[in-house]
């Protein structure tokens, strides 16, 4: 079927067999799809209703704008240097090697799988129905959070922006009025969303480099010894506790490669577009952030001010200072563009997910969150839920006196726990006998990286789950991993309770019976 020729489903593809044909049929929405974007393996999705409108360069910018290196550094500096002082800055080092080990072999996948979804169908593919299913349920729920977070993030830049006095309050209806905007974006289609990604693209290269050059020569207090000084930030202890607890800006970083293979049925050449994109995003993104992180840290006249806790919003106090109201509030619409782009691209991931998810018969709902529009090639219902539930989530912040660390730190570590499961499915698939056969491989150095890849997220999951505040309560100290426990049980229940795991019959776990046949 022609994408927009109404309501017939897309014919499935041979190599799904079928996935999900006649469930709803005639109703217009892509029923008969599982098997079509599961089955696009090995170079083609002769059953997607995507329209492949996403050039090379626009699906870069969308993983930067994912990404996003002046919302993330924007975010979290305050709270990261009031943790661990200058050198937390260290934090995008040592993120961005371990997160370029993660995108290395996400380009094996997504070369021999460019499937619509990301980590669900490559899960999928490489272990089985069980492990997919819970890899993309994980994955749903922190894209659901990450979206919260990012919009959650703008709303103390909108007040300033607009003149009015940011609070709690504010700062959730400014989070929904994000959301809001985003999804009515996304609604418009594949070429919006290009549009919307290389606009965000140039508001982040601006909010970078024009802004952190501005202030390296205007308003720089200090030298690059100063990323050396920890300001004793570490009282009577060693300084590693307190670096790691800081290194939250890091891992917060440098995730947003992944969205470059969520799109993978709407780019042309995926197997060679989409890996080269990943890195691309790694490079550019986590050169841009060091960046901002670096001008920002040697611009801050008072360091002890933050530290203790006196200001907290250095940010946005730094750039009063260097650039007066109408150079900040000139500032802030560049910003603003930055975390709404960002919003756009997390939204984009999060419905192609959940349509993957129905188009496979996997989820609740299925057959209305597999619904299609031909008109603008996305699927409606899918990106609905992906602008609901995080409004739901801003609301639910208000109980919550620290409620940003908190949303980031479980959004972290949901990305990274599904990102090492499909990291730990491609090397079980491995050493079970599978040899990646896209176009990008890293042939003999597979299994080096893969295995480096796999104990970096273990590491990085340990130490965002580390409990780090004794003198509260239990049950707020271990917030962020008993919110990770309360997702996978729900969804163990949901699994064993609905079997939705069991139902299509797309392709799953045939990358090692591949390699056998």
């Amino acid at each position: 079927m022609t994408p927009g020729t109404g309501g017939e489903p897309a014919p499935a593809s041979a190599a799904g067999a079928g996935a999900g044909s006649g469930a709803g049929a005639g109703q217009g929405s892509g029923a008969g799809q599982g098997a079509a974007g599961a089955g696009a393996g090995q170079g083609g999705e002769p059953g997607s209703e995507f329209r492949k409108e996403m050039g090379p360069w626009a699906n870069f910018a969308l993983g930067f704008t994912y990404l996003s290196p002046v919302v993330s550094t924007y975010t979290l500096f305050g709270t990261a240097l009031m943790t661990g002082g200058p050198p937390m800055i260290w934090a995008f080092l040592m993120a961005g090697l371990g997160q370029f080990l993660v995108a290395l072999v996400f380009g094996e996948v997504v070369a021999q799988y460019p499937i619509a979804g990301g980590v669900y169908p490559w899960a999928r593919r490489l272990w089985g129905k069980r492990w997919a299913w819970m890899t993309g349920w994980v994955y749903m729920w922190a894209l659901l959070v990450t979206i919260t977070s990012v919009a959650y993030g703008a709303g103390p830049y909108i007040a300033i922006l607009f003149g009015f006095d940011p609070s709690v309050h504010t700062t959730v209806l400014c989070t929904v009025v994000l959301i809001i905007v985003a999804v009515l974006i996304n609604y418009c289609g594949t070429k919006a969303l290009s549009w919307a990604a290389v606009i965000g693209f140039g508001g982040e290269l601006i909010g970078a480099l024009v802004v952190g050059i501005y202030l390296l020569v205007t308003h720089r207090f200090h030298g690059l010894g100063v990323i050396f000084d920890s300001y004793d930030t570490q009282g009577d202890g060693g300084y590693a506790p307190v670096f790691l607890a800081a290194a939250i800006i890091g891992f917060y970083q440098y995730y947003g490669f992944e969205a470059c293979g969520d799109t993978a049925e709407e780019v042309a050449h995926p197997g060679k577009v989409i890996p080269k994109a990943m890195r691309r995003t790694i490079y550019v993104g986590g050169a841009a952030a060091t960046f901002t992180c670096l001008s920002l840290l040697l611009s801050v006249a008072d360091y002890r001010a933050i530290i203790s806790g006196e200001d907290a919003d250095p940010v946005v106090h730094l750039l009063y200072d260097a650039m007066g109201e109408t150079g900040a509030r000139l500032v802030m619409a560049v910003v603003l563009i930055s975390f709404l782009s960002c919003t756009i691209s997390l939204q984009a991931a999060a419905g192609r997910l959940i349509y993957s998810y129905a188009r496979d018969e996997m989820i609740v709902g299925h057959r209305l969150l597999r619904q299609f529009s031909h008109a603008r090639a996305v699927p409606g219902f899918a990106l609905l839920v992906a602008a609901v539930v995080p409004v739901l989530i801003a609301f639910g912040s208000l109980i919550s006196a620290d409620a940003l660390t908190k949303i980031v730190s479980f959004a972290i570590l949901g990305i990274y726990g599904s990102f090492q499961m499909v990291v730990l499915a491609a090397l079980r698939a491995r050493l079970k006998g599978w040899r990646p056969s896209g176009e990008f491989t890293l042939g003999r150095w597979g299994l080096l990286v893969n295995a480096a890849a796999l104990a970096y997220g273990i590491f990085a999951i340990v130490n965002i789950s580390w409990a780090r505040t004794p003198d509260r309560p239990w049950y707020e100290n271990w917030i962020v991993l008993l919110c990770g426990a309360v997702v996978v049980g729900t969804g163990l229940i949901y699994m064993v309770t609905t079997h939705h795991y069991g139902r299509g019959d797309a392709p799953a776990g045939d990358a090692v019976e591949e390699k056998k046949g």
